[in-house]
């Protein structure tokens, strides 16, 4: 527990087996109280390890898809009594070491959501993320934070911590089954008055990580760009 709030930690898993457990091993363990891997029917031994680990592991049949994944692990969080739920991917892209600073940040009162941001550090590229992710990942920032009135570094991390408050409020049940269910989560946030404060997160690109090529990357960055005007032109956000 942290101020008395019982932290969760949700793992989206797809065919995780080679980074769980660098992952896992690296979750401070004082802080969190319990951990939730939800396995998208992996063709590898994810299911397998988690179990070994001592992780919570719940498992779907087929594939459902990434937004659909998260869901799965949020209700499960929720109804574990969750007061701090910290969404961390499995592939050990992102740091866990993180986990302390962005649940006090939640835990306090500070933000009501924290993101992982690659891009405050200033050194994304260097560290491996293609150019094309990179650039596009500044454009859509640039013109999500115009559309939002938010002056985020990044809007497209994976790694994020919730409130409580947040994850009862917003209708993520109805969002994307897709990758655009990150966005869709963040753009709601605002939307609903929430505040998002960032930390700094250098990010890790190996060839064990996930990532999603140019064809999706391109699908889910016209989605954003939907899903951003669609919250602009809003009658509230017109009087703005």
């Amino acid at each position: 527990m942290l101020d008395d709030k019982i932290i969760i930690v949700v793992m989206p898993a797809y065919n995780a087996e080679r980074t769980l457990e660098r992952t896992f091993t690296e979750i401070p363990k004082d802080v969190v109280d319990r951990i939730i891997l939800t396995d998208d029917a992996s063709a590898d031994g994810t299911v397998a390890l988690a179990q070994r680990l001592g992780i919570t592991t719940l498992r779907h049949d087929r594939n459902f898809g990434y937004g659909a994944n998260q869901k799965t692990c949020y209700r499960a969080a929720l109804d574990a009594g969750a007061d701090v739920i910290v969404m961390l991917h499995p592939d050990y892209q992102y740091s866990p070491s993180l986990i302390p600073r962005m649940v006090a940040l939640v835990a306090s009162g500070a933000h009501d959501v924290v993101l992982g941001s690659r891009m405050q550090g200033g050194d994304a590229m260097l560290r491996g993320m293609p150019a094309y992710k990179y650039l596009g990942n500044r454009l859509l920032t640039a013109f999500q934070n115009r559309c939002l009135g938010q002056s985020l570094t990044e809007y497209h991390t994976g790694y994020r911590a919730f409130s409580r408050p947040v994850l009862e409020a917003l209708p993520w049940q109805t969002f994307s089954d897709g990758f655009l269910f990150d966005n869709e989560m963040l753009v709601h946030a605002i939307g609903a008055g929430f505040g998002v404060g960032e930390v700094p997160c250098p990010a890790r690109y190996e060839p064990d990580s996930s990532s999603i090529g140019l064809c999706r990357s391109v699908e889910y960055g016209l989605g954003v760009l939907r899903l951003s005007w669609r919250h602009r032109r809003t009658p509230e956000n017109r009087q703005r």
